[in-house]
């Protein structure tokens, strides 16, 4: 048996197709939500988590590349996310109809991502925007346990002739999956059938959550007390043990000494006594201003006297 496939259509004439495609759909009254994807299909942390997860699969890595150029190009006229479902048309040789089923995350694996995320995620613009620890990354993105489904989760079917179990348009649609999660981060929780605000703490459970943090708080044990404080401690612990040792007599106030001061009548007699023996030592020290031919002699005690005038030199007695 073998199969014959469409001959090559250009890039040009697919997106002529598309572009006569849409108009005609949008004449029908179909809403249409297109994706055209960029150079970078994803930017945002879930967009390009989303793509990451994509190809660590080796089952898609023959397929994966037609599929970037199909979504870089505009091929995906219309994407619709649904809850547990992934409705796309592609333009190719033809139209084609594309539809993807995801399971929904199981129960056990939300639980624990929710239990394990706890306190890691403070609001929900952080959650979609995709600002969050190394940790709750690492959670949510893991290839097992994590927010993304498995191959085996995985069920798709694209109306065209190619048999394979990943063609070239189911590949563009998956990856336009990434490129819509850059703008709308909150539809991946909505096909994997959870609730994303489930994420975010309440009140309540954020205060408990603070308080068993709280308890887990080192506490220093009596024997390090009584080494830092160099005090012992009663083992028994409690008033009551404490009540029973004996009491330390209370530390009395330090009161600086200060000298004693003489009385007010003794300070003013002394004063006055001062003053009288200032006054005589004045009074023996002054003496009356030298005559002519007086000469003046100090005193060994500090008083001044006078002489009597000496004869001057070269006359005798008469």
């Amino acid at each position: 048996m073998w199969y014959r496939f469409r001959p090559y259509v250009s890039v040009a004439s697919r997106r002529a197709r598309a572009a006569k495609k849409t108009a005609e759909l949008i004449k029908q009254g179909r809403v249409l939500v297109p994706v055209q994807a960029e150079r970078k299909i994803a930017k945002s942390f879930w967009g390009q988590a989303w793509c990451k997860h994509l190809e660590s699969y080796s089952d898609y890595a023959n397929r994966l590349p037609r599929g970037r150029t199909y979504a870089r190009n505009g091929s995906v006229l219309d994407l619709q996310i649904h809850p547990g479902q992934v409705d796309a048309l592609v333009q190719g040789s033809e139209l084609y109809t594309i539809q993807i089923k995801i399971e929904r995350l199981p129960a056990n694996n939300w639980a624990n991502i929710k239990a394990r995320c706890a306190g890691e995620i403070g609001s929900i613009i952080e959650l979609l925007q995709g600002h969050l620890s190394d940790s709750a990354m690492a959670i949510i993105t893991h290839p097992d346990g994590g927010m993304f489904p498995a191959p085996r989760q995985i069920s798709m079917s694209c109306s065209c002739p190619d048999i394979a179990g990943l063609c070239k348009h189911l590949a563009a649609v998956l990856y336009c999956v990434g490129a819509r999660l850059d703008t709308q981060p909150e539809l991946l929780f909505k096909l994997r059938q959870v609730d994303h605000l489930e994420l975010i703490p309440t009140a309540d459970a954020l205060q408990s959550l603070t308080q068993a943090k709280s308890s887990k708080r080192r506490t220093l044990e009596s024997t390090e007390l009584a080494d830092v404080f160099g005090v012992e401690l009663d083992p028994r612990g409690g008033p009551e043990a404490g009540n029973k040792g004996p009491k330390m007599p209370a530390a009395k106030p330090d009161v600086v000494p200060q000298a004693a001061q003489p009385p007010a009548a003794a300070v003013s007699k002394k004063s006055a006594g001062r003053t009288k023996n200032a006054a005589r030592s004045k009074k023996r020290l002054a003496v009356a201003k030298p005559g002519k031919n007086e000469s003046v002699v100090e005193h060994p005690a500090g008083r001044r006297a006078t002489r009597q005038p000496q004869p001057r030199a070269g006359k005798g007695r008469r």
